[in-house]
């Protein structure tokens, strides 16, 4: 399958090299490739500068959002949910119709500090927001209520835990299910319908007390039944 990956952090890194580890032909969205590439210093969390993740990535590809978009299958959103509305207008609803766009962003506000709030929510999503904007896309929402490496390797918890699944077109979500299932996921929930986003994203906040109380991100939810 042919996958874009836009952003070039930490989760569209860690998306981008287990997909590819998995067969799929995987290119990775940015503003300016060149300006990505030139960049030699750590980001603020002191991860290291794209072009030395990419050195040990040779077979995941790089381009700017719109050319990366040209063939894919899916789209797979990894950029910040501050972001998402921005870079979606770059790449144009042109090139988005008819492509399954994976969400995983969170309407974070991050405006007045940590802890963030949601700039949207109740009656309304992100999620909903993009397959309004972008109609002839097939959005679908999955992932974003665990942390990244728990998205590539759910099988660190050692047992099952559950992932949502939220969209408008049922061919869209098979797809999406059977990346989650190719990622090792076993526990799939298809709540319904794009609306079903609010409640994935407003579980942020649960998410990120839970975390604290435990002072780890390697935990999930399972729904038991």
């Amino acid at each position: 399958m042919r996958i874009t990956v836009l952003g070039t952090g930490v989760v569209g890194r860690t998306l981008a090299a287990n997909l590819a580890g998995l067969g799929h032909d995987v290119v990775v969205g940015t503003r300016d490739p060149d300006r990505t590439l030139a960049r030699s210093e750590p980001d603020q969390r002191g991860n290291p500068p794209y072009s030395a993740w990419a050195a040990e990535h040779p077979g995941v590809g790089l381009a700017a959002y719109a050319a990366s978009v040209a063939e894919a299958d899916v789209v797979l959103n990894a950029t910040s949910g501050g972001a998402t509305e921005e870079v979606l207008a770059a790449i144009g609803a042109e090139l988005l119709a008819g492509r399954v766009l994976l969400d995983l962003s969170n309407p974070l506000d991050l405006s007045a500090g940590w802890p963030p709030t949601l700039f949207v929510k109740d009656d309304d999503s992100l999620g909903e927001r993009l397959q309004r904007a972008y109609p002839a896309t097939r959005v679908v929402k999955s992932l974003n209520t665990l942390n990244v490496e728990l998205m590539v390797q759910p099988d660190l918890l050692g047992e099952p835990s559950t992932v949502f699944v939220s969209g408008d077109d049922a061919e869209a979500k098979a797809t999406v299910t059977q990346l989650l299932t190719d990622l090792g996921h076993r526990d799939i929930l298809d709540l319904g319908g794009i609306e079903t986003s609010r409640g994935v994203e407003m579980y942020f906040t649960l998410w990120r007390q839970t975390g604290a109380a435990l002072g780890t991100a390697r935990f999930n939810l399972r729904v038991v039944r």
